[in-house]
């Protein structure tokens, strides 16, 4: 990942998950980037109000959020950290972002680390896709995060398969929003 990241020249646009159906995110508050990579979704977040930890295994993708944040005057603290062996701490965030990383175990994590109210926003690929990873494990069922992310109220969810138009839509991505009750999950 850090060779990969050094040579990226540009920033990557950010997950559609937050750009295309923007209404559900919250005005504000406090978010993670969980696993940020160049820092393209910690930027948008901090642009729209929100303060940031962007975390990454990364070294030298932290280093670029930092110089990025810096740059552009954005409140994003970037962490190089192992999301798995330190997952974020319950009632924590009002909005988390994961896109195109997948770790099944974090999912009851993820949850319990909103705040009553908060929004997940997750992106990854899709096992019937054509992109992403060719490691089965880094890609997901039909309908998995579904049950993976069950205990949040669904808000949004696009997985279109291999039907219809295929040189339409988002294929191989499976897009969910899910929220938080008001009173926090136990």
């Amino acid at each position: 990942w850090d060779r990969r990241h050094r040579a990226a020249e540009v920033l990557p646009a950010p997950a559609a998950v937050l750009c295309e159906p923007q209404h559900p995110l919250p005005a504000g508050g406090r978010a993670l980037d969980l696993a940020c990579g160049l820092g393209a979704n910690a930027a948008l977040l901090a642009r729209r109000g929100f303060e940031v930890a962007a975390w990454d295994l990364s070294p030298v993708a932290v280093a670029r959020v930092r110089d990025l944040a810096s740059r552009m005057q954005l409140p994003i603290a970037a962490e190089v950290r192992d999301v798995c062996a330190r997952p974020p701490h319950p009632a924590t965030f009002d909005c988390i972002l994961v896109a195109h990383f997948l770790d099944r175990s974090l999912a009851p994590a993820l949850a319990a680390a909103l705040r009553p109210g908060g929004f997940l926003f997750y992106q990854t690929f899709a096992r019937d896709g054509g992109c992403g990873p060719k490691n089965p494990c880094y890609r997901l069922d039909t309908n998995e995060l579904l049950h993976l992310f069950s205990g949040l109220t669904l808000r949004f969810y696009l997985e279109e398969g291999q039907v219809g138009d295929l040189s339409k839509g988002a294929r191989g991505l499976v897009q969910f929003i899910g929220q938080q009750s008001m009173e926090q999950a136990k």
